[in-house]
């Protein structure tokens, strides 16, 4: 490669460069269309800690009297967790539902204003049930239908005989729930049904004819479809499979959450300005490839916190990704120092270079797969923030062996045919008395 080859490619290095930090960070109308481009960082997902909003950790265990259910606890976990991320899912669409410790269900919703609307979304545990007949002073009449036998409850209205509309709550239930409705309407037309939640009797709907189909409309006493919403979501309260007990729960406000960022970005901004400092008066032009390549690991992490979709940055994640920083640096300095022992023993700078990639390999290979266990083991067995920051250094570590492998190796050897004598400009020397070998 001679040096016109070499300026071009620089040149292009820069451009590339360049590029990548306006679409990381750039915000602008694309032309001739109706679309916004927001750049790789302000498209990531922010957790809860950066972002604000509401933590609640649910605990699932078997309703009293149903331990030796036929179906499995597993089965009606995994039933009640759907249903949970259906419902909070209807309405809030950043919430992230997952399942922590086998049967504990966290559920985090990103910039809310009301923060009990979630709590109320999700209810207090609940059983629904509808009988034939109202339950007296000693006497529980058996539940024919439940709320297992539901598969969709929501605020809805009908217009009624003379005309007019009347909000009320739709139900849909399941092939099984559907038969058990129809008969308990077709034996009781005329009279009332009764629906009891927690045990308490909650509404006592008239049924005018038998209902089949596997859908009904309850309706009386609610005037608004704000109060039509709130029966439908105590319904739907009883719908779970499991009873879910509120183990946890954590309100961060949208003003703390921005502090929390805005201060994690300085943190993470005088880092690498420190590290670009000292790269450069340790390793003179050797640390500016490196502080080049460092440039391209901040594009592609950014670009990878925004692509990968299971991906929510939180404090705990800037923590990981700043501690990645360090390690991509000390994966350089590692090549770097090797470089200076090989030319410090007579060799020339190319073969110096060339060794000092090659004997560093080993090195930082065996560190980095190392973290990348501990990251997976974490990512695996840990929860919340410990995930999150288990996540971002994986991804760190990954792109650190990248960018301080590959890219500072083809900076290095781009730049070669522009100095290929002068070793200071490299941060390189020897002992007067030390014969270069040919």
């Amino acid at each position: 490669m001679n040096k016109a080859t070499a300026i071009k490619r620089f040149i292009f290095t820069g451009i590339l460069l360049v590029l990548g930090f306006i679409l990381a960070f750039a915000q602008f109308d694309i032309p001739f269309t109706h679309y916004t481009y927001n750049g790789f960082a302000n498209s990531i997902q922010l957790g809860l800690d950066l972002k604000g909003g509401v933590l609640a950790v649910y605990e699932a265990s078997e309703f009293e009297g149903n331990e030796n259910s036929e179906v499995s606890f597993s089965q009606k976990f995994d039933a009640t967790v759907e249903r949970i991320t259906s419902t909070i899912n209807s309405r809030y669409s950043e919430a992230v539902i997952t399942v922590q410790q086998g049967n504990q269900i966290r559920i985090e919703v990103p910039d809310v204003s009301d923060p009990q609307e979630i709590f109320t979304l999700i209810g207090e545990p609940a059983t629904l049930e509808f009988k034939a007949a109202e339950d007296t002073d000693g006497v529980v009449n058996e539940a024919l239908i439940t709320g297992e036998n539901i598969v969709n409850v929501y605020a809805s209205q009908q217009q009624t005989s003379d005309g007019t509309y009347e909000y009320g709550v739709s139900i849909e239930f399941d092939s099984e729930g559907a038969q058990a409705f129809y008969e308990l309407t077709q034996q009781n037309t005329g009279g009332s049904i009764y629906i009891y939640i927690n045990g308490e009797l909650f509404s006592a709907p008239t049924v005018n004819e038998a209902i089949s189909g596997g859908r009904t409309f309850i309706s009386g006493g609610m005037d608004t479809y704000e109060a039509a919403e709130e029966f439908a979501l105590q319904i739907e309260s009883g719908t779970y499979s499991l009873q879910l007990t509120l183990r946890e729960n954590s309100v961060v406000s949208a003003t703390l959450g921005v502090d929390a960022l805005k201060y994690g970005l300085i943190a993470g901004g005088v880092a690498i300005l420190l590290i670009f400092a000292f790269m450069v008066w340790r390793y003179k032009m050797m640390g500016v490839m490196a502080s080049i390549a460092l440039c391209f690991y901040v594009i592609l992490m950014l670009f990878f916190l925004q692509a990968l979709p299971f991906i929510q940055l939180t404090l705990a994640g800037i923590a990981g990704i700043i501690l990645s920083i360090g390690m991509a640096i000390d994966g350089n300095i590692i090549v770097f120092e090797r470089i200076k022992e090989e030319y410090a023993s007579g060799k020339r700078i190319a073969p110096s270079v060339r060794a000092g990639f090659k004997k560093a390999l080993s090195a930082i290979l065996d560190s980095n797969i190392t973290t990348v266990v501990v990251s997976v083991i974490l990512i695996i067995l840990g929860t919340g923030s410990i995930q999150g920051f288990a996540m971002t250094l994986l991804i760190g570590v990954l792109l650190s062996m990248f960018t301080s492998l590959l890219v500072t190796r083809g900076l290095l050897y781009m730049y070669y045919p522009l100095n290929s004598t002068n070793a200071a400009q490299y941060g390189l020397k020897r002992e007067d008395n030390v014969v270069e070998l040919a």
